[in-house]
């Protein structure tokens, strides 16, 4: 753990693991490191990235005008499979967010991970694969595509290979941007007030 989050503290880039796909993780408020990752994906600039978080505070501290069930839905799925989108405060840097006025959380349930998050503080995370193709599933098809180009792996055998689901919750109504794992209607289950669009 030490050698991931030294790379991490000197700009560098990790894959790693999630719940579900791995990740090409950086220090989120380190320009530099964030330029590379997107150098790395051949990632379009107007595509933001999301604030990989250890914890609810950590959202708070990067979002605004929060709903009033927020506090429930992390206590019901998080961490886990689930990007929130929310309305971003003038914390979160443009190299970030690409200058939207909101920003996505991630708090990723694998053990390795979450720890280096909360030892490094918040990361960027998107999938380890080229933008446009399929995200990272296959440990060895990712050390192929990014050989030589980041300075640290960390190989896990048993990803569930799907995609989180993305909830943009920045609006009067909640709407899925992207389905994973967990529905409307499992969310609807927990919690009955939230009103989708």
């Amino acid at each position: 753990m030490d050698n991931l989050k030294s790379i991490i503290e000197n700009g560098g880039a990790l894959i790693l693991p999630t719940e579900t796909v791995y990740g090409l993780f950086a220090k989120a408020m380190d320009e530099q490191a964030v330029n590379k990752v997107y150098a790395l994906k051949q990632r379009p600039r107007e595509k933001a990235m999301n604030l990989n978080v250890a914890d609810y505070q950590a959202i708070l501290d990067y979002s605004k005008d929060q709903p009033a069930y927020l506090k429930e839905l992390y206590d019901a799925f998080l961490p886990g499979p689930l990007t929130i989108i929310l309305k971003a405060n003038d914390r979160v840097p443009f190299w970030i967010n690409s200058g939207k006025d909101t920003v996505g959380f991630r708090l990723p349930k694998h053990p390795v991970t979450a720890q280096l998050i909360r030892l490094a503080g918040p990361l960027i995370g998107p999938s380890a694969n080229l933008s446009g193709s399929q995200s990272g599933r296959r440990y060895a098809d990712i050390i192929r595509a990014f050989h030589n180009q980041v300075e640290g792996y960390e190989d896990d055998q048993f990803l569930t290979g799907e995609d989180s689901t993305i909830i943009d919750l920045s609006g009067s109504k909640a709407k899925i941007l992207r389905q994973g794992s967990i529905s409307a209607a499992h969310i609807q289950a927990k919690i009955s007030r939230i009103v989708f669009e």
